[in-house]
């Protein structure tokens, strides 16, 4: 999953109370995945981002393999990693699922297997993929090239593997470097030992070394005391929101804090301790078993595994919660990861063949849910299937679409008046893309709604400036943040069609 910075809604910086330390240990009996049963322009108002109609569905995929890791390429397909096979697949609408990688060393035992999948926010420069997986002696992180997927660099090994507990999660944070969820691997007391990597959030940079800033000097660790992370998502301030397993009475929705304690396995749901944090959310293992997790506007969504159900849950913009809602209850079996995917669509996978569903004929699925103000659902013509190039390319004879770019920026900030004119046909529900190249950072925008994953930067219209005729202008402006150099992007796409950019 890489970063979406969902746009639109002011957001106050805040985090919730709690303290930091190491606290005790205290034995506790493992439990493997939950099984089912038991219980500048005058603007209109913040766009509705996250509020997505989930009566009608659109299946993108069937017949999968317990699909789990997800992220999106440029193009807009995504990729997904099947558990049990060792796949890596390319899913877009309208298509077959087509493998593109096989990655070597796959041991598919009990919960092991091909897990977390994450594309490198830098992808259009440097083509990673980022994989984690277990082995025959451990779970560790690869990463590989579409153009070259044989040939699989490991950044990150020895980790411990065990038939339940191995983590899996994997996702590019805002500044650029990877999270890793690692599970205690059923060995509950070393998440409360800062020198084992068990039961931990890791942050590491894209090639597996340390960063000078993690909380301890030469170590991956970022936040300690954790049973079983199976979501990570980031708020638009940059904040990060953790799904967490129990074992037999609370699930959690934790805001993870560097060198944060959660308590594993002293604590389980709140406590009210000063030597750990509380959860944001606690659940029954009945109605959620939380797997994967992602952000839209003002919410976080959360695939749940035992619960059979996706939970939307509100955010407050302070780093609290509001009253979470159960979307999906019962519909699709179990659900494993759920992602904001880059055309505004929430995107969830089942896990109904991973031995504790029980799959309909068409499982695993993918389905995807259109956002409620969504006028038209977006194109499904099929993206290329190469990698994308490292530059723009060629168009012959008049451009489709020309970008007008201004910006007024300061020592650290700009802000970019933008006029994209239409040299096709009449549009009905418009999407501007670039590419950012160094170190810019959307963090509001007017006129419609702004999204960023990595240094890819989304644009989409709002409802009421939907329509974009022949040779008409759309213009709309955005706020960011930025640190050397803050070069005008070159690589616009309207509707994943080139533009030109004028003098």
């Amino acid at each position: 999953m890489r970063i979406r910075l969902a746009i639109g809604v002011a957001l106050t910086a805040g985090l919730v109370a709690g303290s930091v330390g190491l606290g005790g240990l205290a034995g506790a009996v493992p439990n493997a995945e939950r099984q089912p049963g038991g219980a500048g322009n005058a603007a209109p108002g913040p766009l509705a981002v996250g509020d997505f109609d989930f009566t009608r569905p659109e299946t993108v995929a069937t017949g999968l393999q317990v699909p789990w890791g997800m992220d999106f390429l440029p193009d807009g397909s995504a990729l997904v990693a099947q558990r049990p096979t060792g796949q890596v697949v390319r899913v877009r609408p309208g298509q077959q699922p087509e493998t593109v990688a096989q990655i070597s060393g796959v041991t598919p035992t009990s919960e092991g297997g091909l897990l977390g999948l994450a594309v490198s926010p830098s992808y259009a420069q440097d083509g990673w993929i980022y994989v984690y997986f277990t082995t025959a002696t451990d779970n560790r992180i690869a990463r590989f090239r579409l153009t070259a997927p044989q040939t699989q660099q490991p950044i990150l090994t020895g980790l411990t593997r065990a038939a339940i507990h191995n983590g899996g999660r994997i996702a590019f944070g805002p500044d650029g470097l990877l999270y890793v969820g690692v599970g205690d691997a059923g060995q509950t007391a070393t998440a409360q030992d800062p020198q084992s990597r068990s039961g931990k959030i890791l942050r590491i940079r894209p090639d597996g070394t340390v960063p000078p800033d993690n909380p301890i000097a030469g170590s991956p660790v970022y936040s300690l005391g954790h049973r079983h992370v199976q979501g990570l998502a980031w708020d638009a301030q940059g904040r990060l929101y953790a799904t967490e397993f129990g074992q037999n009475t609370w699930d959690e929705v934790n805001l993870i804090v560097a060198g944060g304690n959660y308590g594993w396995p002293t604590v389980e749901g709140r406590a009210g301790d000063p030597r750990f944090r509380d959860p944001l959310l606690t659940w029954t293992p009945a109605e959620a078993s939380p797997s994967g997790a992602t952000i839209a506007g003002d919410r976080l969504f959360v695939a749940s595994l035992r619960g059979n159900r996706l939970w939307n849950v509100p955010l407050t913009g302070t780093g609290a919660v509001g009253t979470p809602t159960a979307e999906l209850v019962g519909a699709y079996g179990r659900l494993r990861t759920v992602e904001y995917g880059p055309d505004g669509w929430l995107w969830v996978a089942t896990s109904n063949r991973d031995g504790r569903g029980t799959p309909a004929a068409a499982d695993d699925r993918i389905l995807r849910f259109p956002p409620r103000d969504a006028n038209t659902p977006p194109p499904t013509t099929p993206p290329p299937t190469s990698p994308p190039p490292t530059s723009p390319p060629p168009t012959a004879g008049p451009a489709a679409c020309t970008v007008n770019w201004t910006a007024n920026q300061w020592n650290t900030g700009f802000t970019a008046e933008v006029g994209v004119t239409n040299g096709g046909a009449p549009l009905n529900g418009w999407t501007l893309t670039w590419s950012f190249g160094g170190n810019q950072q959307v963090t509001g925008g007017w006129n419609a709604q702004v999204t960023q994953s990595g240094r890819t930067v989304t644009a989409r219209n709002a409802a009421w400036n939907a329509a974009l005729p022949t040779n008409g202008t759309a213009s709309f402006g955005f706020q960011a943040t930025y640190s050397g150099t803050n070069n005008r992007p070159t690589d616009f796409r309207l509707n994943n069609i080139p533009c030109q950019t004028a003098v």
